[in-house]
């Protein structure tokens, strides 16, 4: 087909179909040209546990902007795609599948469990292929990867043993977040703190050896049952004297002694606070430094044990309200009151986080976070764009704890240590048969941690590690700046010595309109190919990529969609006059003769030039919303508003060759409109482009600058616009159709101006139509006549060419007295005292704003009397 044949309406289906396959087919994404400067990105592997959501088009577009158009720029990219095995998520969607066949992992075993998983991941990664073709990424499957492959399962042991050897990783008892649903351990930043309504409840502990008691204040009662202890600050001299006395625990028979530590507020609450070093993190310190006991009270799934007595087998949160109401019933609940506090829940199911005492894995992370915030500034250092993120990088890594790494689940990287008796081996394989692996397997980001090496073959010292690595830029969200980047970042200076990407580009999340994010309980969850079905997949990525600036939230709008749509199909429209015009021309692709360049051709060709310094500004610091901004100007308001029209004069009234050159023109700009948005919008560049030049526009050169379009005196015919734009906006309010011809008058002070306009007045009589034209230096005499000041030009149309007078000099009266009548209404009501006291701001604020409007207009009237009956 050719650009005359084009529909006259956009057909995403029929643009996108076959493309992505004909680029893939072809190798154009594939890297390894050694002749040009090399460029990596490494996408952000998505998670096998379903479909990809609006959340990745807008990441994983970000990053095919930069890829294809680094490309068009002449490097060598790569642009590296890969999954996450998810350890957490995925095992939770496979056991949720398997319960609704009545089966559970234990029915199974993990041998059998571990091939549904895989099943479930084969599946996925199917599916997630067909949304990156759908969403058009410029990715080099010749090296896609999973977090679970043999080359990156091999990285993560090396990594474990090289660490463990080294000191880096241990494993001790601590108090950890225990997620009672998946039953595993989760690392702080996997916990999620929302603000919900709670309670603190002032408990009476009797004395064991007489009368009375101390009541404590806690939020989580059940927890009682582990106790080992009532603590008061030493220097409180409420308390001194029950130092070294006993308590019994409510409901058990159990005492518990009452020590001092200068740990303890003495304001907070009742300033007696309960021990329970398995269940709290500070009680864990505490029991340390007193050498307390550590006894569990829950079971892993979030119920009672044998130390809760009467409460054993039930799920926590029911034992703490029958134990709540047994309290109050029996007189030891002295007090309840209701506060909002934060409490921690599971990033990846939800439920209420636990703490509790376990043995696990551990990174040590002070070294690692040391060493990673003295890298030197400049080269060496990770430059964060938006800048304000390196602050927040910075303050988590100068806070960061200790890092749990093991996860009670089957599906995973398990963990190379071995146990034979106390005995541990930490090591590739067994070292005998009387050896016993660990049951568990590490956290999933620790695996993502090594992804923009491993990937590349490290620990091996391949070509593509050497060529690529340290990648060029990352672009990710700013939800993973502490689960993925920071982990990245200290491991490939562990490891490597050096950054893993020299730039990291953060972009917010996508929210609904009103703000929310998305979630099925809100009833708000769209689905990318929902949209995409509706308005194309073009449409969509130049919405989510240009909807906000870099760092910010963007609030999906369908709205806003269909207007990108409504953008392309415009540009489409722009495609067919052009090709018809070729048609018509009989053009054959012949270059521009800058001899033979009107006004309007050098405007447009300047504005090219301007556009393109300006796009690449705004792409070269990631803020496309901005690139696509000026680029939609340059588009719109300049080529397709005003030069197009231009063209009508040159094709209509033109020689051969004024049309061939015009046509040159026109070819020239729109190849440079679509090699600008092309990173955008694939799929209709690739379209359009491809009838233009017979050829992929993926293989085409980024447009640059051409010196020689940089005319001095191009800016003139912006004149001839204005006094378009002018005699239009007369004929609009004068009701006054072009057909009818009119006199127009001149005043141009400026000889060299008024020479271009005389020069040029076939532009301005094709779109004034006017009978008659005077143009001179001379004051303009105004009476009875529109009159408008432009720029460069004074502009004066005789309005007995246009109108009645004495009717339009009625109706002038008419609009003066109306706007009399609202100036007195409204002064009426903003001197009344009653109103100002009763009255809410903003109907204040609104009448205060009419008066002024009003006021505005009936000054506008009388000058238009003025001249009426001058």
């Amino acid at each position: 087909m050719k650009l005359k044949d084009l529909p006259t309406k956009y057909d995403f289906n029929a643009v996108e179909e076959g493309k992505y396959e004909f680029w893939v087919k072809n190798g154009f994404f594939t890297a390894g040209d050694l002749s040009k400067k090399p460029f990596a990105i490494v996408i952000p592997p998505p998670n096998i546990t379903g479909k990809l959501h609006l959340g990745h088009v807008l990441d994983t577009t970000l990053q095919d902007i930069v890829a294809r158009r680094k490309r068009m720029q002449g490097y060598d990219v790569l642009y590296l795609p890969g999954m996450d095995h998810a350890s957490i998520a995925t095992q939770t969607r496979v056991e949720a599948m398997l319960r609704e066949e009545g089966i559970s992992r234990y029915d199974l075993g993990r041998e059998k469990f571990l091939e549904k998983v895989w099943e479930w991941k084969e599946y996925y990664s199917e599916v997630i292929r067909k949304q990156w073709a759908t969403i058009g990424l410029s990715l080099d499957y010749t090296r896609e990867r999973f977090t679970l492959d043999a080359g990156l399962s091999k990285a993560v042991s090396d990594v474990f043993i090289r660490m463990y050897n080294e000191g880096l990783i241990y494993r001790g008892e601590r108090i950890i977040n225990w997620d009672v649903q998946s039953k595993t351990a989760l690392s702080n930043i996997e916990v999620i703190y929302e603000d919900i309504e709670g309670a603190f409840y002032s408990i009476l502990y009797p004395f064991a050896d007489g009368d009375g008691g101390l009541v404590v204040a806690t939020t989580r009662p059940e927890t009682m049952f582990g106790d080992v202890a009532l603590m008061v600050h030493p220097e409180d001299e409420r308390y001194q004297k029950y130092i070294g006395r006993k308590v019994y625990i409510p409901y058990t028979d159990r005492a518990i002694p009452v020590i001092a530590d200068a740990y303890v507020d003495r304001e907070f609450g009742t300033g007696v606070v309960k021990v329970t070093p398995a269940h709290d993190p500070n009680d864990f310190e505490v029991g340390l430094r007193h050498s307390l006991e550590r006894p569990l009270c829950m079971h892993e799934d979030g119920t009672m044990n044998h130390l809760a007595g009467k409460y054993e087998g039930l799920e926590r949160f029911e034992c703490r309200k029958r134990l709540v109401q047994d309290l109050e019933r029996d007189g030891y609940l002295r007090n309840v009151e209701k506060v909002i506090h934060a409490v921690g829940h599971s990033e990846r199911t939800g439920v209420i986080v636990e703490p509790r005492l376990s043995l696990q894995w551990f990174v040590s992370m002070e070294k690692l976070a040391r060493d990673l915030l003295e890298m030197p500034r400049g080269e060496g250092k990770v430059h964060f764009i938006p800048e304000r993120f390196e602050k927040i990088f910075t303050n988590w890594l100068n806070n960061i704890q200790d890092w749990c790494i093991s996860r009670q689940l089957w599906w995973g990287h398990r963990i190379p240590a071995y146990y034979r008796g106390e005995e541990v081996y930490v090591g590739h394989g067994s070292p005998g048969p009387d050896w016993v692996q660990d049951e568990d397997t590490l956290d999933t980001w620790f695996s993502s941690a090594l992804w923009p090496f491993s990937t590349l073959g490290w620990p091996e010292k391949t070509p593509d590690l050497e060529r690529y690595f340290p990648t060029d830029c990352l672009v990710t969200g700013s939800d993973l700046v502490f689960f993925w980047v920071a982990r990245m970042a200290f491991q490939s200076k562990y490891l490597l010595g050096v950054r893993p990407f020299k730039e990291v580009v953060i972009h917010g999340m996508i929210r609904d309109e009103e703000g929310r994010k998305f979630s099925k309980s809100l009833g708000n969850a769209t689905d990318m190919m929902e949209i995409r079905d509706k308005y194309g997949i073009d449409s969509l990525r130049y919405f989510l990529t240009t909807a906000g600036a870099m760092g910010q939230d963007v609030r999906f709008s369908e709205e806003k969609v269909e207007a990108a749509w409504n953008y392309i199909n415009k540009l489409w429209n722009i495609s067919r006059y052009i090709g018809l015009k070729f048609s018509e021309t009989a053009y054959r692709g012949e270059e521009i003769d800058v001899k033979l360049l009107n006004a309007a051709d050098k405007w447009i060709l300047k504005k090219l030039n301007e556009t393109l310094a300006l796009a690449d500004e705004f792409y070269d610091k990631y803020e496309f919303g901005e690139a696509a901004k000026g680029i939609y100007k340059f588009a719109w308001d300049e080529f397709a508003s005003w030069y197009l029209e231009m063209t009508k004069v040159v094709f209509s009234e033109g020689s051969a060759e004024e049309k061939t050159n015009a046509c040159a023109v026109l070819r020239h700009v729109l190849v440079a409109i679509l090699k600008l948005l092309h990173p955008f919008m694939p799929f209709f560049t690739e379209e359009i482009y491809m009838m233009i030049a017979e050829e992929s526009i993926t293989k085409s050169p980024w447009p640059e600058i051409n010196p020689e379009f940089d005319f001095p005196d191009a800016k003139r015919i912006e004149t001839v616009y204005d006094i378009i734009t002018a005699v239009r906006n007369i004929r609009a309010e004068k009701d006054v159709s072009f057909k009818k011809e009119i006199i127009i008058e001149l005043q141009i002070r400026d000889p060299e101006i008024r020479e271009f306009i005389v020069n040029n007045l076939r532009f301005l009589q094709r779109f004034t139509n006017y009978r008659e034209i005077m143009i001179s230096d001379a004051e303009i005499e105004t009476e009875q006549k529109s009159v408008t000041v432009l720029s460069e030009a004074v502009l004066a149309v005789p309005l007995q060419e246009l109108v009645d007078l004495e009717e339009e000099l009625a109706k002038l009266l008419e609009r003066e007295q109306k706007m009399l009548s609202e100036i007195e209404r409204c002064e009426r009501l903003l001197n009344n005292p009653g109103f100002l006291s009763k009255a809410p701001a903003e109907k204040i604020e609104l009448e205060t704003n009419k008066l002024e409007d009003y006021r505005r207009q009936l000054e506008e009237i009388r000058k238009l009397l003025a001249g009426l009956r001058g």
